[in-house]
């Protein structure tokens, strides 16, 4: 029997370029006929006539699965459904946007047959995105790579080959704020980076902005690391440090030099600057404590109206 390969494809909002991407799925599984293929949507609560698509190429072809969720509930938790309804021998995780080609998926293949569990696309790249996010998401891989315990692979999206084994893994991690790319470097095996350049969109309008990106980021920090509470720890301690050797040297003056101590604008000063600090610490530790909240409650990740799992049929022997 020929292996599985599940594509899974998280859409939402991605009416415009489905015709394009069935096509080129299509194109994939002609040339690649030593293996299966299941093609996975999972619709993220689209508001447009997404899901009404591939309910369409699902009847009309049986390679085409989809999970319907019941609302957004965002691309992280999307990916998680997916993980858990893929029937394939390995699952390729590629965007609805044909920003990563599919005509790269042939080589992943060919890794994983080699024996790497993770094969990651990392972008040489990034065409249509503007010089301000390619520089925040430089900065930002630069400070989680110096955080994190967990090596993170820098350039690199959601666009990877992952074995079986690496996907029950993944399906082992179910907390509710999820950072999958680090999920992809804490669960280990055996990786494999190749390089490609990205396109611009296809079709349609990017749904990342950047409220939503700098989301993403904190989750990242805060999922993968307890660094910020230990920096604002060191910071309590150097400031504390500071403002008694500042009061002892005021103290001094005035007590053996006969000296007037300043008075409005440096007591403001360092008011103000402390309560900058406490509330920064404040705040980082909310975002911890706000994650274990939701974790407590211990609610699903997700919720699906409709599903249609993939039924494999028996394959026809390869022509050699």
């Amino acid at each position: 029997m020929k292996k599985l390969i599940t594509i899974m494809i998280p859409a939402y909002n991605e009416e415009k370029v489905l015709p394009l991407l069935f096509k080129r799925l299509d194109s994939l599984a002609k040339n690649n006929e030593r293996y299966d293929f299941e093609f996975l949507f999972i619709n993220d609560g689209s508001k447009d006539r997404t899901i009404d698509l591939i309910r369409q190429k699902s009847d009309k072809d049986t390679r085409v699965s989809y999970i319907d969720l019941s609302r957004n509930f965002g691309k992280e938790r999307a990916m998680l459904a997916g993980f858990d309804y893929a029937k394939g021998d390995a699952m390729v995780i590629i965007d609805a946007d044909l920003q990563d080609p599919p005509e790269l998926i042939p080589k992943m293949i060919k890794f994983w047959e080699d024996g790497y569990d993770d094969v990651y696309a990392k972008r040489k790249s990034r065409e249509g995105e503007t010089w301000l996010k390619k520089s925040t998401s430089r900065w930002f891989y630069s400070i989680l790579e110096k955080l994190s315990a967990v090596e993170i692979q820098r350039d690199t999206g959601d666009f990877r080959l992952l074995d079986r084994r690496a996907v029950e893994a993944l399906k082992t991690l179910r907390e509710s704020n999820r950072y999958t790319k680090g999920m992809f470097s804490w669960i280990g095996f055996k990786k494999k980076e190749i390089f490609y350049d990205r396109d611009p969109r296809a079709a349609g309008e990017t749904k990342w902005n950047y409220p939503k990106l700098f989301n993403l980021a904190i989750e990242g920090i805060t999922s993968f690391t307890t660094a910020p509470l230990r920096i604002s720890t060191y910071l309590g301690f150097a400031v504390s440090i500071i403002a008694f050797g500042w009061s002892a040297y005021l103290i001094i003056r005035k007590i053996f030099f006969s000296v007037d101590v300043g008075g409005y604008t440096s007591i403001m000063a360092g008011i103000l600057l402390l309560g900058g600090f406490q509330l920064i610490s404040i705040g980082i530790i909310g975002e911890y404590i706000g994650r274990i909240f939701i974790e407590t409650k211990n609610r699903p990740v997700y919720l699906a109206q409709d599903v249609k799992e993939y039924k494999r049929e028996k394959s026809k022997p390869v022509k050699k």
